[in-house]
């Protein structure tokens, strides 16, 4: 893999002299690759920028083929493109402001009604509360009584659902103290971490179809980071996210990045590293391998090994859609350098 030269190149001998650069490499390896605060800051306002520009034309990505990200008729079971929760709240992770258009839009593209799944929900929570807009009081387009997304969320089964839909739900209800589960809930945060917990595979990872032959660094990611957030303060709780943390350790590709197995092939991509990015962020412990090592012969870390997926003009080498792509590494970004802080972009209140 091929690294621009603005990435610190740290040896052994140099971390020996300067102690406070230690935490970027791990492992005893006698070399990593990592990503400088300039290079970084480089490769944030180009993904941060793109994103931008696809919010205000209201596009899934500036070249090529591209679609609207909210339309109803493009969308008629949601209202908008996959992954707009994320773009917005990796938006609003960086401090955008979103102007009074753009709000209206999201609001009135949004499809939300009695056959909406518990992610269709999720995602409408997250996108409506990142935006600055009360998903306990939203009144959905074309009607004139206000709906809590909230309450009606906690009042579907999850008992069916898969463990990226649990992460998903959890992350969703746990990123304002505003919102209260109502006496008639199906469900709990402290339940749904519990479902979680039950998952994970002898491994330690996660699998979307909880099967130990299919787990994949994505889903255990997202579980990890769902049970970090949804604090359920048990010793399961605690030792799944331990262990799930080791999956992720080890998962890691000597490269940085992170990916998924096909076919028997390693398929290495910046989304999949940009979901790992987020679980190491999610606890101060980890933090430390988003631009350091965590794996005996990693040669980078895996911020370096996602910058590298990151074109000039901020958008997203390999994606399948530009608002999942530009989206999850905005809000990798935004998670890490939230955390070096000691805060967490899943957070508004």
């Amino acid at each position: 893999m091929k690294f621009t030269s603005k990435l610190l190149l740290i040896s052994a001998s140099t971390l020996l002299t300067f102690g406070a650069v230690s935490p970027a490499i791990t492992a005893g390896a006698a070399s990593v690759k990592t990503a400088s605060r300039s290079y970084q800051n480089t490769k944030i306002k180009a993904s941060y920028r793109y994103a931008k520009k696809m919010l205000a034309e209201n596009k899934t990505g500036l070249s090529g083929k591209t679609a609207y990200i909210f339309n109803k008729k493009a969308y008629p079971t949601t209202g908008a493109a996959g992954g707009y929760a994320d773009f917005l709240l990796s938006l609003k992770g960086w401090g955008y402001k979103f102007t009074t258009n753009q709000k209206k839009r999201v609001a009135s593209s949004l499809v939300l009604n009695s056959k909406s799944t518990p992610a269709d929900l999720a995602n409408a929570i997250e996108g409506l509360k990142s935006i600055g807009m009360n998903p306990t009081n939203f009144r959905r387009s074309g009607t004139k009584k206000a709906v809590n997304l909230v309450s009606v969320l906690y009042r579907k089964s999850m008992n069916k659902q898969t463990v990226n839909v649990q992460s998903q739900v959890l992350l969703a209800l746990t990123m304002s103290s505003s919102f209260k589960r109502p006496a008639n809930a199906k469900f709990s945060t402290t339940s749904l971490s519990n479902a979680i917990v039950k998952n994970q595979q002898s491994n330690n990872g996660w699998a979307y179809n909880n099967q130990v032959a299919s787990v994949d660094s994505d889903t255990t990611a997202m579980a990890v980071t769902a049970l970090a957030r949804g604090k359920a303060n048990t010793s399961a709780t605690t030792s799944a996210i331990t262990k799930g943390q080791s999956y992720l350790k080890d998962a890691v590709y000597p490269s940085g990045a992170y990916g998924y197995t096909f076919n028997g092939k390693n398929i290495p991509n910046g989304n999949s590293t940009a979901e790992a990015i987020i679980a190491l962020s999610t606890k101060q412990n980890t933090l430390k391998y988003v631009n350091g090592t965590s794996k005996t012969g990693q040669t980078a870390s895996p911020l370096a090994a996602m910058f590298t997926y990151v074109n000039k003009t901020g958008s997203v080498k390999g994606a399948v859609s530009q608002v999942i792509g530009v989206g999850q590494i905005n809000l990798a970004t935004a998670a890490y350098r939230q955390a070096l802080n000691h805060k967490s972009v899943y957070t508004i209140k």
